[in-house]
């Protein structure tokens, strides 16, 4: 079956979905978009998405492209042509077409993009052995909580960790801070067992997925702290995870290719898997 896309107000398929080559989501990276997951055919955490996307689209004075309630059922639309079971839905907003000028185009309409594909939710391999990942500098702009669409240097460093063998590349700040992966959330575990992962402002992306693993640990009164962390206190980390929309919980096993803990999967990252495992599944 041919995957079907969502373009500005029709049901295309992927093959045929396109948009002006003077949008400015094109032209400027002037947009924000969303990955949401979908277990079992049912959007997870959607509200926590959507509620983003509306500080995103605040935060660069873009306007709603439908109704947030419209949207959320074009998206569950789009799951449904798709006959998607396991995967994620991407949805994308930018501030429209208009002729190549840098200030804000007064009648530009934004556009709307929706697709979905297919996506192993458990991957046994990197679950057994948990993942490698690389550090790398963090060169980005200094608005990293707004989850724009201009994601040129998160796609080097993932070309970068690939080059190495790795599966994410996790930012360092020039103070030797980690801020976070180019596509996820970083996690440690204190020998002490104390949980740690980045406070959230401007510096990162407040992933929903790591929202929901705070309000879950806190719910069972785990031992926690919202903090900057540096590389060389991973290295003497007893574990360490990263958080994301597609990967849920996923351990870190090495970082620069030296072994975190005994070099496997830790016993409170994979608990945390799985606690969120049955959130995700309450949930739909």
């Amino acid at each position: 079956m041919s995957r079907i896309a969502y373009v500005n107000g029709r049901y295309v398929p992927l093959r045929e979905a396109a948009v002006h080559v003077e949008d400015r989501g094109f032209q400027f990276a002037d947009g924000a978009y969303e990955v949401i997951t979908v277990q079992a055919g049912h959007l997870v955490d959607a509200e926590g998405h959507l509620l983003r996307l509306a500080r995103s689209l605040r935060e660069l004075r873009i306007r709603w492209p439908v109704k947030p309630r419209t949207l959320h059922v074009l998206i569950r639309e789009v799951v449904r042509r798709n006959r998607l079971v396991d995967g994620t839905a991407y949805l994308q907003v930018t501030r429209g077409t208009a002729p190549r000028e840098f200030p804000f185009p007064k009648a530009a309409v934004p556009s709307l993009v929706i697709t979905a594909r297919r996506l192993d939710l458990n991957p046994v391999d990197r679950l057994a052995r948990g993942i490698k990942v690389i550090t790398v500098p963090d060169i980005r702009w200094k608005r990293r909580d707004i989850k724009s669409v201009s994601l040129l240097p998160q796609v080097l460093g993932k070309q970068t960790a690939v080059e190495s063998g790795a599966f994410e590349a996790w930012q360092v700040d020039d103070d030797g801070f980690v801020t976070e992966g180019c596509s996820s959330n970083a996690w440690i575990v204190t020998r002490e067992g104390t949980l740690v992962t980045r406070n959230a402002n401007t510096m990162i992306l407040n992933g929903i997925t790591r929202q929901r693993v705070l309000k879950l640990i806190d719910d069972r009164a785990m031992a926690f702290e919202e903090r900057p962390f540096t590389v060389d206190e991973a290295y003497g980390a007893k574990e360490a995870f990263i958080t994301s929309a597609t990967n849920y919980v996923l351990p870190v096993t090495a970082i620069n290719d030296r072994p975190v803990g005994n070099g496997a999967p830790g016993i409170l990252s994979q608990e945390l898997r799985q606690i969120y495992l049955e959130f995700a599944g309450a949930s739909v």
